[in-house]
């Protein structure tokens, strides 16, 4: 039976990030602190060639550039004099500290300084007892720690870090009162505390912050985002205990307590962002009595104009900020006939000359005041104005871009530069805020996962890749993330995309996605998804040796990382669409990564494309062998098969689509079906009626596929197949039209299949489909099915010995059948001829008008066609039909299946030799009675045969 290729290669996918950060994956701390370079002696090393996680610079890498010393130049790093080599130690990050510490016995202590643990993040992990365990001894001196999770509050206490001052959680929704008022209590020096709760936190009380006022003393910044309320008690105690607190956030919070904050007369900056219930008249009446207040954050607010105005009066104030304050954005007029020396920014500001402007208030500050991120602040010394304006306009943004709320005009005239300004802080959490920011604003519509191109163009002219790839390139693993994902999400747009590739970022994620962070390799896979869409960068993809890494990727991270495992299937799934990177992907273990994928990881996403990956790996057909390899890798088929009857569309199409490639091997066409792959695609087919164009025609395509073989084909019909392809070929999508019809062309060469067509009312459908379809080739497959199914085969099922078996059809339906077949058989192939040429006697038609008329009919999809030889005999056996439609019917599809340039030509050519065509073509084309039609097509058929490269070694007999 006929083979077509199932659709070629699947379409490119491109996702944007999701936002959303899924659960932390759980590192063993003791196997990542002593898996780094295995030998006793380092020698060679280049440090200037690559940064500390391994991203190789311009220079090349130091095994491979000009500076690689020869053996005469042998350096032996163990004897560096300790004090060098601890500041060696400060430029890198835990990971590349504890890979050096294995090196040798001295380095393994030098590793285990207190000096190099004053600070701590370890966000990607899950802080459990045995971490802490590890970890406790190095922590004495522990001054800044940043964690995730509320799960992580309880171990923080196992560090035994009592001197630790600064302390800050994201994700924290988890956290108790309990757990809180634990935290603090062991930490008695805290002087930073920030925490993000989420949204309408309700596990953490008042009562809790009153524990952190008591037991904290010294505590000059409190930040918690996400707290339901904070009554005057609550406040009454941070300023009674806390008397150095000098900045004050509650972010997103639903009800603060305006008139208890004056209590707090130490306050320098306050904040009261995205707060729902504020009653701004008090507000406006206390704050102003604040003495030392210099900054006041009251982003996101339904704050007045008017308010605006007078608490702008306050004294001593220099930054009011007041991003997205839409009543205030209307009367801006009125807060600046009240303005005094102030920084007002607000989403109509100029920020870059406001925030120039705060180079002159700082001016006079003391050269020794230290940056408040750097961890501790001098006891004498002020938070620095611009690094807190920087803070609360970071998260401004990220929260006005994760709200999605349009503003269009404030994004691309002012939002866009200020971000990018702030990429450029010297605070890592305002670059990661900003980072975030990016990745999260482009993206306009979370359903659809579109990028507003406007938006990555403004990025993209403003340099804002540059910076990005920037700091991709740091040594900080959020800040990694956070740029890989907003270099991921701007990738999407075509323009951006070739930015990247022209500026290194392409070698850039490849060595990201090596990362031992996950959140950092999930993040750039997810680049390199975005980046393989479309021809343009596979090449350079596969150059930077991101295969291998991708595929890495699907081995290391067990179920669980769903987020990292469908980004690096989708990039596989991707490159496999490319011949050369499919043969790669195959010799880097993919084909055997994607099966355990689709076998054992039972997430839908993951599953989805992991099979669009296999399909991609196997619709290269003779080009390369993957598709025999993925038939042969043990649970393939029967992980494909299974993922048939999933629950998600999407895991259904790509699991048929892999299906239907497969089945262009015959060893897999079988194995599908012994493993009960026609069952499984007959229910897909009943099921799919309603579901999108990719689901229906991947359906009918893996049945069209399985249905090659005469066996499938019978078994196809008694399973009940027939019914759903002719529901099928009434599809309204076109490209489905195809399929199905191809499907019951296959099918229909079996008369008992033949007859159960007719039965279902398949002619109607069919007649449909060869007088009405867009398609040529669904009209020509149709027509050719309706040939088979009334060329007299079918008669001898219906009314032989067996006729008993369909009782519902008599001789006038199917007679009424027939001829409806007929007269639409002829229609469809007229519509393909020539009718000037025509009208000219055949044996004066010169080879010219021939080729005019080869070539009016020729459908040029129709070459992928490939006919075994029993199809090839039944047309020529048409060929002599009584009926004068048949005839012209079966030259017209001879004609399809020689012409010159086809993939299959010489194959039918031979086998129309085999089949002794020659003379009944010769008859037909020399016939005084045979049909015009019939006549000029077998002449044309003779001439493909001459014309063919072979042709001079083929003739007809």
């Amino acid at each position: 039976m006929r083979q077509v290729w199932a659709g070629g290669v699947a379409d490119d996918m491109c996702h944007k990030r999701r936002r959303k950060v899924v659960d932390d994956e759980e590192v063993n701390w003791h196997e990542e602190r002593f898996s780094g370079f295995p030998p006793k002696r380092l020698k060679a090393i280049v440090v200037s060639s690559r940064n500390c996680f391994g991203v190789e610079s311009s220079s090349g890498s130091g095994r491979n550039s000009s500076h690689s010393t020869t053996d005469e130049e042998e350096a032996d790093w163990t004897r560096l004099p300790d004090d060098t080599m601890l500041k060696v130690f400060t430029l890198l990050n835990h990971r590349d500290r504890a890979s050096l510490a294995s090196v040798c016995r001295g380095w393994r202590t030098l590793a285990a300084s207190a000096s190099l643990w004053t600070s701590l993040d370890i966000r990607a992990h899950v802080l459990d007892s045995d971490m802490t365990a590890a970890l406790s001894s190095r922590c004495a001196k522990l001054q800044r720690l940043r964690f995730r999770g509320g799960a992580a509050a309880t171990a923080i206490v196992g560090l035994q870090a009592r001197g630790l001052r600064d302390l800050s959680g994201d994700s924290c929704g988890d956290l108790s009162d309990a757990s809180l008022c634990m935290m603090v209590a062991r930490h008695e020096s805290l002087e930073s505390l920030q925490l993000q709760l989420g949204v309408d936190c309700e596990r953490i009380t008042n009562d809790a912050i009153k524990v952190v006022a008591t037991c904290c003393p010294k505590l000059k910044r409190l930040r918690i985002s996400g707290i339901r309320d904070v009554d005057a008690p609550t406040i009454g105690a941070l300023a009674k205990h806390c008397p150095d607190l000098m900045d004050l956030a509650f972010f997103d919070c639903t009800n603060v307590d305006e008139v208890a904050l004056v209590a707090a007369t130490s306050l320098r900056f306050l904040s009261v962002a995205g707060s729902r219930v504020i009653s701004w008249s008090l507000a406006a009446e206390m704050w102003p009595k604040l003495p030392h207040l210099t900054g006041l954050d009251v982003s996101r607010t339904d704050i007045t104009a008017v308010t605006a105005a007078e608490l702008m009066a306050a004294p001593k104030l220099k930054v009011f900020c007041a991003v997205n304050c839409s009543h205030l954005e209307h009367g801006r007029d009125a807060v600046e006939s009240f303005l005094n020396p102030s920084v007002l920014v607000t989403q109509c500001t100029d920020f870059k000359k406001e925030l120039a402007s705060l180079s002159s208030i700082n001016a006079g500050r003391s050269p020794k005041c230290k940056k408040l991120t750097d961890s501790l602040v001098c006891k004498d010394c002020h938070l620095e104005l611009t690094d807190w304006t920087e803070c609360v306009l970071s998260h401004a943004l990220l929260k006005t871009a994760e709200s999605n709320s349009g503003l269009d005009v404030f994004w691309l005239n002012r939002g866009t530069a200020l971000m990018l300004n702030l990429l450029q802080s010297q605070q890592e959490e305002v670059q990661e805020r900003a980072a975030t920011a990016l990745a999260t604003f482009v993206v306009i519509d979370d359903e659809t996962e579109s990028v507003d191109p406007a938006r990555a163009e403004a990025v993209l002219h403003a340099g804002g890749i540059t910076h990005l790839l920037r700091l991709a390139k740091s040594c900080r693993e959020a800040v990694q993330s956070e740029a890989a994902k907003a270099i991921a999400n701007l990738s999407v747009n075509a323009d951006v995309a070739k930015t990247v590739a022209m500026e290194g970022g392409i070698s850039i994620l490849a060595s990201l996605a090596r990362s031992p962070n996950r959140r950092v390799a999930e993040e750039a896979a997810g680049g390199l998804w975005n980046l393989s869409v479309g021809e343009d960068h596979k090449g350079a993809i596969a150059g930077a040796g991101a295969i291998e890494a991708l595929v890495d990727l699907a081995f290391k991270w067990p179920s669980g990382n769903e987020g990292v495992l469908e980004r690096a299937a989708g990039a596989l799934a991707n490159l496999a669409a490319d011949d050369k990177c499919s043969m790669e992907v195959a010799s880097a273990g993919g084909v055997h990564a994607l099966v355990n994928l689709a076998r054992f990881c039972h997430h839908e996403g993951v599953q989805e494309q992991a099979a669009r990956a296999l399909a991609n790996l196997a619709a290269h057909g003779d080009s390369n062998g993957n598709n025999a390899a993925v038939g042969k890798e043990p649970g393939a088929l029967e992980a494909l098969v299974h993922l048939t009857s999933s629950n998600h569309e999407g895991v259904r199409q790509e699991a048929a689509g892999a299906l239907w490639n497969l089945s262009f091997d015959d060893r897999n066409r079988e194995a599908i079906a012994a493993v009960g792959g026609v069952e499984a695609l007959v229910t897909l087919a009943q099921s799919c009626r309603t579901g999108s164009q990719g689901l229906q025609e991947r359906a009918a395509g893996a049945l069209w596929g399985l249905s090659v073989s005469e066996v499938n084909s019978i078994a196809i019909g008694r399973g009940g197949g027939v019914a759903p392809l002719i529901a099928l070929a009434r599809s309204e999508f076109e490209d489905v039209h195809e399929t199905a019809a191809g499907a019951l062309w296959n099918l229909a060469f079996n008369p008992s299949n033949a007859l159960l067509i007719v039965e279902e009312e398949g002619v109607p459908a069919l007649v449909h489909l060869c007088s009405s379809s867009q398609s040529k080739m669904a009209r020509f497959m149709a027509a050719l099915a309706l040939a088979y199914m009334f060329d007299g085969r079918t008669d001898e099922v219906a009314f032989g010995p067996m006729s008993s078996e369909s009782p519902g059809l008599g001789v006038d339906g199917l007679e009424a059948a027939r001829h409806l077949a007929i007269r639409n058989i002829d229609a469809c192939v007229l519509s393909f001829s020539n009718h000037q040429a025509l009208l000219v006697p055949t044996t004066s038609l010169p080879p010219a008008a021939l080729t005019e008329v080869a070539e009016s009919a020729r459908i040029q999809e129709a070459g992928h066609l490939r006919c075994s030889g029993a199809e090839v005999g039944r047309f020529v056996a048409m060929l002599r039909n009584k009926a004068a439609v048949l005839r012209s019917c079966a030259a017209f599809a001879l004609l399809q299946f020689t012409m010159p340039g086809g993939r299959h030509a010489m194959h039918h050519i031979s086998l129309l030799q085999n089949a002794g065509a020659g003379r009944v073509l010769r008859t037909i084309a020399a016939s005084a009675t045979a049909p015009l039609q019939a006549k000029v097509f077998a002449r044309v058929v003779l001439r493909n045969v001459e014309l063919h490269p072979a042709g001079e070694h083929t003739t007809l007999s």
